[in-house]
């Protein structure tokens, strides 16, 4: 989990534990960082002892409101063999503290470090702002300096059968991703959604599209081949990411020909994927969405594949 505006005000107050720094062998990197309030945590540092005791240590921290850091050797005392050791800050994010952030970039005195920004840091956010780039998280002068992130990919899932919970419980704890679900009626969604997927409802669900942004990319998977063939034939008229649909190579070879008929080009229905997932994984919902999370992460935001094409 990285540093994002919009998931901590989310569930402000909270206490973000986050990687500060790291020697020898860790099992996160330094950024990796996890919310936790008293009743929920979102993300990781790696697990184990070590998350378990971060864990509570947030807890208590929301109870004083003061921040922490620690180095924990990841040793027998831990229960944990890594061998290496991690140092992790705890900070209590509420309203008045995210005010006071605006900046592309979170720079701030570690605990009973001078509040005054050190000449290091100055020089160094000097630096990567001139040069239009983002620092790596970590510590300089005894700052914690991040990049604040924001989702740059904005996935649209159309349907909340089986095969879209189970996508949409794969990609939600992916970092960069945003997601967009959408079906017919409230009562098609599970009582449980994640609170960071935002949920889009309409009687016709193809009346949303207009409503994606143009690099959305888009994941048909719903209970209908009637709604994928109007979901894709409305998807190929507008500008689009990427083009995925639930289904067989057979019912790719029939919504080609039907897609054809209402006047996309070849060219336009080739971007259209079908099947989705990796075949070598089988059908299962939850074996389709990890085929299909893998591909996303795999390619990040470029051009590759992010569904297993069969001919």
């Amino acid at each position: 989990m990285t540093f994002s505006i919009d998931d901590i005000r989310r569930l402000a107050p909270v206490a973000r534990v986050v990687v500060a720094s790291t020697k020898g062998s860790v099992p996160r990197e330094i950024g990796a960082a996890m919310l936790v309030t008293q009743n929920t945590v979102e993300g990781t540092i790696g697990g184990g002892a070590l998350e378990y005791e971060a864990i509570r240590v947030a807890q208590a921290a929301l109870m004083t409101g003061q921040d922490r850091l620690d180095k924990k050797p990841l040793g027998p005392a831990l229960g944990q063999c890594c061998g290496g050791s991690v140092t992790v800050l705890t900070e209590v994010w509420g309203e008045s503290r995210l005010n006071a952030f605006v900046s592309d970039v979170i720079a701030r005195p570690l605990p009973g470090a001078e509040p005054a920004m050190p000449m290091q840091v100055q020089r160094a956010l000097s630096g990567y702002r001139a040069q239009g780039q983002k620092p790596a998280p970590g510590i300089i002068s005894d700052w914690m300096i991040e990049p604040v992130t924001q989702a740059r990919r904005k996935v649209w899932i159309w349907g909340a059968g089986h095969v879209g919970r189970a996508v949409v419980s794969a990609l939600d704890p992916l970092p960069d991703i945003h997601i967009a679900w959408a079906d017919s009626a409230p009562n098609r969604f599970p009582v449980d959604i994640p609170s960071g997927v935002e949920t889009l409802i309409a009687e016709n669900p193809a009346d949303l599209v207009s409503l994606a942004p143009p690099e959305a990319e888009h994941l048909v998977l719903t209970y209908s081949h009637a709604l994928d063939l109007e979901l894709c034939h409305r998807i190929l008229s507008r500008p689009f990411g990427r083009l995925g649909l639930i289904g067989s190579a057979t019912k790719r070879v029939r919504f080609r020909n039907r897609l054809a008929a209402l006047g996309h080009s070849a060219a336009q229905i080739d971007r259209m994927e079908c099947p989705i997932g990796n075949p070598a994984l089988g059908k299962h919902p939850q074996a389709i969405a990890l085929g299909v999370a893998s591909d996303i992460m795999s390619r990040g935001n470029e051009g590759a594949t992010m569904i297993e094409k069969r001919a």
